[in-house]
């Protein structure tokens, strides 16, 4: 029986349901294609969309990663830290700097601790409130009637909003109140930048801070990438 020689990843997230193509080359594997459709609290829809659009999805390999979702597949998984530690050796092969890999996600913020094998020997998360998603931020976009793509194209934040991090109704709050104060929409986005980067960073109070690894559909923010850069000289980006 020939062994496929292509196969697929799907990451099933708490907004998006993301694809990668890989073709098996002599040492490596190289990402023939990558999709990402975000699915609006109906993953199953949107996967059985996507795999449709594979025509020679019986010649793969397939296999699954995600905190939830993935459990009701009958497919190959494997554990969302598993599939951070495959991404980060097949993307720094060899001798690297990192790590630490942050994955900032629609609903979850965690750090991940890397030994000197790329191996995870410590796992950091925050609180369980909203306010440090990216679920929440894009809420408040749209509250505040701002898309994300506008907020890509913004300029780097020179000034920002003082927003509450401590609590999600507190957060709302602020950004209500400076809203009707005026305040330039451009400074409140800052803001909650500022306090997404700020609570990734105390997640990080006794992890190495010079080089990091950021993952998720957070790398998109351009802000709060700008604001972590602040505290982490050099930051790497993986996202599809």
């Amino acid at each position: 029986m020939k062994i496929p020689t292509e196969s697929l990843g799907i990451c099933l997230g708490a907004s998006t349901v993301a694809m990668v193509r890989l073709r098996r080359a002599e040492a490596a594997s190289d990402v023939v294609w990558a999709k990402t459709r975000v699915h609006d609290g109906n993953p199953r829809r949107v996967l059985q969309e996507m795999l449709a659009s594979v025509d020679d999805l019986g010649m793969l390999r397939v296999a699954a990663t995600g905190r939830k979702f993935r459990r009701y597949l009958e497919l190959s998984t494997i554990s969302e830290p598993e599939a951070v530690e495959w991404a980060v050796a097949h993307t720094f092969p060899g001798t690297h700097p990192y790590r630490v890999v942050i994955s900032a996600g629609g609903e979850t913020l965690m750090v991940y601790h890397l030994d000197d094998e790329n191996r995870i020997q410590g796992i950091y998360t925050g609180n369980k409130c909203a306010s440090g998603t990216g679920e929440f931020f894009l809420q408040q976009l749209g509250r505040m009637d701002i898309s994300l793509e506008e907020v890509r194209q913004m300029p780097l934040p020179e000034t920002c909003q003082k927003v509450s991090g401590r609590c999600s109704v507190f957060c709302k709050s602020d950004c209500t109140h400076a809203l009707n104060k005026g305040v330039p929409k451009a400074d409140i986005v800052a803001g909650l930048s500022r306090m997404l980067a700020g609570k990734i960073i105390e997640l990080m109070k006794n992890l190495p801070q010079t080089s990091a690894i950021l993952i998720g559909g957070c790398c998109k923010h351009l802000s709060m990438v700008h604001s972590l850069r602040k505290h982490i000289q050099d930051l790497a980006l993986i996202h599809i």
